[in-house]
């Protein structure tokens, strides 16, 4: 009995303390996906990227918002989200306590302001997605007055950009408005001897002298 009690004091706790201490996990451990609001420029890359759906942004015209969503319920820790995020805005924790009593406690919303299309005046993208863009060009621009052309663009919705794209190009229609030929109803008579080519003389005259059957040169039987 002795001999067992100062096998365990010397071997020590076998057990962890978990949950009256934290419990340590491995440092590459995929725990609960965490996004900085400060660094997120609602591009939607995580969204696109997430195979179970988890996440997903919504506009609100109204208000003016586009909300960023994550529903832990489906999420599966894949780290995707975390891959493809341009500005490494979302990671994965190392939280792993996600029981909840009330389901609605899953959900993770946050709200960013949106960029309204300067010709149709509807809301197309964040405005942080948008400073950011500005800010690449910026960076990479030579010529100010294309960078001008380039802002301008920047500040225009994917469908007005499509209907300055058709106005500019040629008019699909334009040849059924060319004015049509008159024509006459009379009938055209054609000369089909004048468009008969013009037989050499040597021809008429071996021709005429074919049809003469009595020339003896021609027609052998005549004596």
């Amino acid at each position: 009995m002795f001999k067992l009690l100062k096998t365990v004091f010397k071997a020590g706790d076998s057990t962890t303390k978990y949950p009256f201490k934290p419990y340590e996990v491995d440092p590459d451990f995929r725990g609960k996906p965490e996004l900085n609001s400060d660094q997120c420029i609602v591009c939607g890359a995580c969204t696109i990227a997430c195979p179970a759906n988890a996440l997903t942004l919504r506009t609100d015209p109204e208000k003016g918002e586009r909300t960023w969503s994550l529903f832990l319920g489906r999420c599966i820790f894949c780290g995707r989200c975390e891959e493809v995020c341009p500005t490494k805005a979302i990671r994965l924790s190392q939280d792993f306590e996600l029981s909840v009593k009330n389901k609605q406690d899953l959900f993770q919303e946050t709200g960013f302001a949106t960029a309204a299309c300067q010709q149709c005046h509807r809301p197309f993208t964040s405005y942080k997605e948008l400073n950011y863009a500005i800010e690449l060009l910026k960076q990479q621009a030579d010529d100010p007055a294309k960078l001008k052309d380039k802002l301008q663009v920047l500040h225009t919705c994917p469908d007005c950009k499509r209907q300055n794209s058709l106005t500019k190009t040629a008019d699909m229609e334009a040849h059924m408005n060319l004015p049509l030929l008159a024509y006459q109803d009379k009938k055209t008579t054609l000369n089909l001897t004048a468009l008969q080519p013009a037989e050499p003389s040597s021809m008429k005259s071996a021709v005429k002298n074919s049809n003469d059957f009595s020339n003896p040169s021609v027609n052998p039987i005549v004596r």
